[in-house]
């Protein structure tokens, strides 16, 4: 559709990568030509500031997996959301289910997380989705109504969040949801969206996370408010992930 947002694709490296490892994302940045999308890399933060640096004057977008729930102070080994604007990354991942599950974060400290990263002028990539369990249990509108109302901030001037809906036994499996299945998650999400935000929430991009692999995303990318997709494992090499980001077209 002539007036759907501006797709967007996003390469999680989780804790993956070491410095031999940024040419990976130099090989991206230098060809991924006039793609009809944004395209975004998030490596871990010890690379952030390096591949900032390596891709100056490119079209690709860099920024982190996750930022403090504090703008600053006493708060040891913890990234604040000023410090990765700092680096002139552009956006951040919160409330990946990863981070739910090992990091017991909640729905309130995602929500806190995604204000503090907009008040930095960074734009939030916010994770919702369900687990096997939930999913079996066929809860999954739910589980996703609860989550968008606790962890999305009260109101937005613009259209400056991103919502990356990744079903939780869908990550690193291989195993990815029917076309049916995304489509009813996604227009859900959309519709929250909407009512949330108004004629903002039309515009939010949402993407679509979990096992997205180049024999599969440009099927993923076809359906109806599918605005992009979350990349995990395919992104570590340019690539496969190169492969991903051709899929959305020129």
């Amino acid at each position: 559709m002539s007036n759907s947002p501006r797709r967007l694709i996003v390469g999680n490296w989780k804790m993956n990568g070491l410095t031999a490892d940024l040419s990976e994302i130099e090989e991206v940045a230098w060809n991924i030509g006039e793609l009809s999308a944004d395209v975004a890399i998030c490596p871990p933060a010890t690379l952030l500031q390096s591949a900032v640096r390596i891709t100056a004057g490119s079209r690709i977008l860099l920024g982190a997996q996750d930022c403090s729930a504090q703008e600053g102070g006493a708060y040891t080994g913890d990234i604040s959301a000023r410090m990765i604007a700092d680096c002139r990354a552009r956006i951040v991942i919160l409330g990946h289910s990863e981070r739910r599950q090992y990091q017991c974060e909640t729905d309130a400290i995602v929500r806190r997380k995604a204000e503090i990263a907009l008040s930095a002028g960074l734009i939030p990539v916010i994770c919702v989705g369900e687990t096997e369990a939930e999913h079996l249990r066929q809860e999954t509108l739910a589980v996703l109504k609860s989550q968008l109302q606790d962890c999305l901030p009260a109101a937005l001037n613009e259209t400056a969040v991103v919502i990356a809906y990744e079903p939780v036994w869908s990550i690193g499996t291989g195993r990815v949801p029917d076309q049916g299945e995304i489509l009813a998650a996604h227009t859900f999400i959309r519709s929250s969206l909407i009512d949330a935000y108004g004629s903002v929430g039309a515009q939010l991009r949402i993407l679509y996370g979990g096992s997205v692999k180049p024999e599969n995303s440009a099927e993923i990318l076809a359906l109806e408010n599918v605005d992009g997709v979350l990349v995990g494992g395919a992104s570590l090499r340019a690539a496969s992930f190169l492969r991903i980001c051709e899929a959305t077209g020129t």
